[in-house]
């Protein structure tokens, strides 16, 4: 579904991705992970389209989206959830996923636009907060909210930056499950996160990045068990 071949950022001296090669299967739920500083940031950014890469090349559904705008990502079903959520906290939870339904695809009706909100209301349990304002949610809501929206953007890929982030375990766990929930109505997903039970939970693969490279890949028990994994996270005296 996704293929990334040598792809490429510097910012001033810092080599924020160096010859990233990955790909990412229709169906999976691919996690990338590593040490604060590893590059996984910037990857989504690249992938998204809110940084330009130096070199490499980006393929999506066959097609070369390097150099593709967001919003024409958007459109052709690449998705993203933010870390750090920015809803319109003056409108409803349902006004906000009708933004993403309207200008998620090019030239959705109304009537259309409102059938896949209240699909994805029903999918990410939040029909009891639909015609809450964004202000008044809870922090887990606020995440959902997020999630929600990307998917009314209809993604046949959705890239998730720490959706887990500030979450009690608990609820993290509930995240976990909408995730899930999430593949199983037919969206792959790659998304990055730092909390190891949500890795071994949800993840097919494992991408582990370190310095801007891709340093490890496989199974969530192979990683663990990869010393270069070990010395990126705990330190060669480790």
């Amino acid at each position: 579904m996704l293929r990334v071949v040598g792809l490429s950022k510097r910012f001033g001296g810092v080599v924020a991705a160096r010859e990233v090669n990955l790909e990412v299967r229709a169906g999976e739920i691919l996690a990338v992970i590593g040490p604060n500083g590893a590059g996984k940031s910037t990857l989504l950014n690249l992938l998204s389209g809110l940084v330009r890469p130096d070199a490499g090349r980006i393929e999506f559904l066959g097609e070369d989206i390097t150099h593709a705008p967001p919003e024409v990502r958007a459109w052709k079903g690449l998705g993203r959830a933010f870390q750090i959520v920015q809803p319109f906290h003056e409108m409803t939870v349902r006004e906000n996923l009708m933004v993403g339904a309207l200008y998620g695809k090019p030239g959705a009706s109304l009537k259309t636009a409102q059938k896949v909100v209240e699909e994805v209301i029903e999918l990410t349990g939040l029909s009891s907060k639909a015609d809450t304002e964004a202000g008044e949610l809870t922090l887990l809501e606020d995440k959902r909210l997020e999630l929600a929206r990307a998917l009314c953007t209809q993604p046949r890929l959705l890239l998730l930056d720490e959706v887990m982030a500030g979450l009690r375990p608990a609820e993290a766990m509930e995240a976990v499950e909408l995730v899930q929930r999430t593949r199983a109505s037919g969206v792959t997903v790659l998304f990055i996160e730092h909390l190891m039970p949500v890795v071994r939970a949800l993840a097919d693969r494992v991408v582990v990045m370190d310095y801007g490279q891709v340093i490890a890949e496989g199974r969530y028990e192979e990683v663990a068990a990869n010393a270069k994994v070990r010395e990126a996270y705990l330190g060669r005296s480790a």
